[in-house]
């Protein structure tokens, strides 16, 4: 019988098995972030109004839900878009990430708050760059495993492990509620996100990740996932703690 079991503890193994070419591979999982501010040009009001409708006719966004918005369409009516990748990329120069964004794909999202989760299962060969574009709406980029909190506001910068669990939820709180989320709470947030390869030699670097760490394990797996202590592991959408199977 499989029972889920929650799991936090400061010896807590995570290996992240992600596709590299055509066959899987292991690494860790960071618990490590990297964040700032940019000075980014406020938003025009043309397009915080396409943005409004899209959310609302087209996403249907509920409380913990983040889908993606037509980037192509933005860039019309955004004469600062690029201005915004440019200062995005000075800042990770900073870092030592030096011409990254130009060869890394992009997308435009939003969310009505996030549920707790991790990215592992579908983009464990990256690290994220999320660049956030809305004024501050007291919400946090929350981290469980690590006590991280993130205030969101507009030109703040985050680079992060697709495999640590993360969720956006309010600053008077200590986990996801929907009901910090009511229908008329202006709460939407809208972000770009990069996705950088793990396995460039520099962002590998940034984040101090390991590679290799279960080599036997990644010849038997089949598609990406994140393991915790040796054994699947999901996220609690509510808490962010995770949850693995007691095998009996």
């Amino acid at each position: 019988m499989n029972l889920p079991r929650q799991q936090h503890c400061a010896q807590d193994r995570l290996t992240s098995f992600f596709w590299s070419g055509e066959a899987i591979r292991s690494r860790s999982v960071s618990p490590h972030l990297l964040s700032g501010k940019i000075d980014i040009p406020v938003l025009p009001a043309r397009l915080m109004a396409d943005w409004a409708r899209d959310i609302s006719l087209q996403l249907g966004l509920e409380p913990g839900d983040v889908e993606a918005l037509p980037l192509a369409r933005a860039r019309a009516r955004w004469p600062d878009y690029k201005h915004c990748v440019q200062a995005a990329s000075e800042w990770m120069h900073t870092l030592g990430l030096r011409d990254l964004l130009a060869t890394s794909d992009v997308a435009l999202m939003a969310c009505r708050g996030a549920k707790y989760h991790h990215d592992g299962a579908q983009y464990g060969s990256a690290a994220f760059c999320n660049l956030f574009l809305c004024e501050d709406r007291e919400l946090d980029l929350h981290f469980p495993a690590t006590g991280q909190r993130i205030p969101l506001t507009r030109g703040t910068a985050v680079i992060f492990d697709t495999g640590q669990p993360h969720a956006v939820i309010d600053r008077r709180s200590a986990g996801f509620d929907e009901a910090d989320f009511p229908a008329d709470r202006d709460c939407t947030q809208v972000f770009l996100t990069w996705e950088l390869a793990i396995e460039n030699v520099d962002v590998a670097q940034a984040l101090d990740i390991h590679f290799d760490i279960d080599p036997s394990t990644a010849l038997q797996l089949d598609h990406e996932q994140v393991w915790l202590n040796g054994a699947p592991a999901s996220v609690s959408p509510d808490s962010g703690r995770w949850l693995t199977s007691v095998r009996r």
